[in-house]
């Protein structure tokens, strides 16, 4: 079995997506993946690979926090594209699984992350509940705008490596 460097692949895709962008006007579908990759990284999360929802949790082996302590993390990812729609969505959230705390992680069109919001679940159901009991048709999806989701989360990192 060969082994790869799992760094040097995300680099490769990264570029492969950025190209394919560039040469096509269509996105990879590759950002979720790569979002995952680099919120765990970032924030030396461990990685879940078996439980339906949820993408990380806090570093395995902290002596310092029991189960209930730690947070489970959603992760996902959008690229802001120059010229895009105006009111990007982040797109449904899976509301079945026992993830505490969503990690958006915003990238550049090359497929760099520039940002990463987190924000708890609590506050995201408590939007939601507050979306659907105005105009429903207007929450669907049960989905809400990137814009709201940095209103409402806490900016943990970005580029500059300072929050």
């Amino acid at each position: 079995m060969q082994s790869y460097d799992v760094s040097a692949l995300m680099a490769q895709t990264r570029k492969l997506a950025s190209d394919y962008r560039q040469q096509t006007g269509h996105a990879l579908p590759v950002t979720e993946e790569l979002a995952r990759f680099d919120a765990i990284n970032i924030f030396g999360l461990s990685k879940i690979e078996d439980r339906e929802g949820v993408d990380a949790c806090d570093k395995v082996g902290d002596e310092t926090k029991r189960d209930a302590e730690n947070d489970y993390y959603l992760i996902k990812g959008r690229v802001i594209f120059k010229g895009g729609k105006a009111r990007q969505k982040l797109g449904k959230l899976s509301l079945a699984a026992e993830w505490t705390v969503l990690l958006m992680v915003i990238y550049d069109p090359d497929y760099f992350p520039v940002q990463i919001y987190s924000v708890k679940r609590t506050i995201i159901e408590q939007e939601l509940n507050n979306l659907s009991q105005g105009n429903p048709s207007d929450n669907k999806r049960g989905s809400m705008t990137i814009a709201k989701y940095k209103a409402i989360g806490d900016r943990v990192w970005d580029n500059s490596g300072q929050t």
